[in-house]
């Protein structure tokens, strides 16, 4: 058992433009909560739209603990927690639904309308510890590598996606974006046994990455014009919207996942949307049930996400950490892991 209170430095940004590392403490827990310890904590794109504070105000608040995507191990629990044990090794969904809305009751927790999110407006994992509602928290398989778990909440990003798709096999998939959406995108629907992968990305260096997550064929150039069953834009800009509308075929699924920044507006070409028949689907982070999905996936050993680990650095090496995420240079990269605590 731990000693209280948890001390130890914590990654926050206190507002746009003003990030630092400076100590936080967390008490013992108490009734339903648990006290998990981060030890990999990932960072992406949307971390850096809340350091600059071009996010959707109204999905942040600050000052704010970063980290959305990580896992770790059971510090503490509160006397009315059962089934989980301290050392045990974990993900915490990272929404927190007040379970009572309308959404939430139609098992839609992504669109909770009380929407509270760790490290958007509740203190994320890039610190000392979380304190969180024991239902929210999942045990991993004792085979699966902890820093693996930090790839869950991406992964229920994109999984929730495709399940909104009406996926069947033998159909031609254009992902476009090679971030780390955009390749866990390919990997996962090779679950629908796609008889095609396709990746428009910017950066050739992305090519072997791509290639070992599942795509088929890379390239940097345009993709052809209505060409492909399902086309996934992955890659957060609207003119990556106009080329997955362009892209897709008649009768086509188009799945909108990135996010362009507050504001932008893309192109629709409304007779083009019609006559083609198509189905345009945006879909925002993850639910419950697909969160709960991935973690079974993962546990099962049907997703193992590991192989996009391609930079892992300390908490205190932060600023490293986010010029990789914004500045990708010399070679492919994939997901960026801070390793708290060493990563032990």
């Amino acid at each position: 058992m731990s000693e209280f209170p948890v001390r130890g430095q914590a990654l926050v940004v206190r507002g746009p433009g003003d990030v630092i590392l400076e100590e936080r403490t967390h008490s013992a827990p108490e009734g339903n909560q648990v006290l998990v310890e981060p030890h990999f904590v990932g960072v992406c794109g949307t971390d850096l739209e809340i350091t600059s504070g071009a996010l959707d105000p109204a999905y942040v608040r600050y000052p704010l603990v970063l980290g959305h995507e990580w896992s770790g191990k059971v510090l503490a629990v509160g006397e009315q927690v059962q089934g989980l044990r301290v050392g045990d090794a974990v993900v915490v969904e990272g929404i927190v639904p007040c379970s009572v809305c309308h959404a939430c009751r139609a098992g839609k927790t992504n669109l909770c309308e009380n929407y509270d999110e760790l490290g958007f407006t509740l203190d994320g994992a890039a610190g000392p510890a979380v304190t969180t509602p024991a239902h929210l928290v999942h045990r991993l398989s004792a085979d699966v590598p902890l820093d693996a778990g930090a790839l869950v909440e991406p992964g229920a990003v994109v999984l929730r996606g495709l399940l909104e798709l009406d996926l069947v096999p033998g159909q031609s998939v254009l992902i476009i974006g090679d971030g780390t959406v955009a390749l866990l995108a390919a990997n996962l629907v090779r679950m629908w046994s796609p008889s095609s992968v396709t990746m428009s990305g910017r950066r050739p260096e992305q090519e072997e990455l791509a290639r070992a997550l599942g795509v088929d064929h890379f390239t940097v150039q345009a993709p052809d014009t209505a060409a492909f069953d399902v086309v996934i834009e992955a890659a957060g800009a609207t003119a990556a919207v106009e080329t997955a509308i362009d892209a897709a075929r008649r009768g086509g699924q188009v799945l909108l996942l990135g996010i362009a920044g507050h504001g932008n507006t893309a192109k629709l070409p409304v007779d083009d949307v019609v006559n083609n028949d198509l189905r345009i689907r945006g879909s925002f982070s993850y639910t419950a049930a697909a969160w709960a999905e991935t973690v079974r996936l993962l546990n099962s050993g049907s997703f193992q996400p590991l192989p996009l680990v391609t930079h892992r650095v300390h908490l205190d090496d932060y600023e490293k950490a986010l010029d990789l995420l914004a500045n990708p240079t010399g070679g492919p990269r994939g997901k960026i892991l801070i390793e708290m605590h060493g990563g032990k």
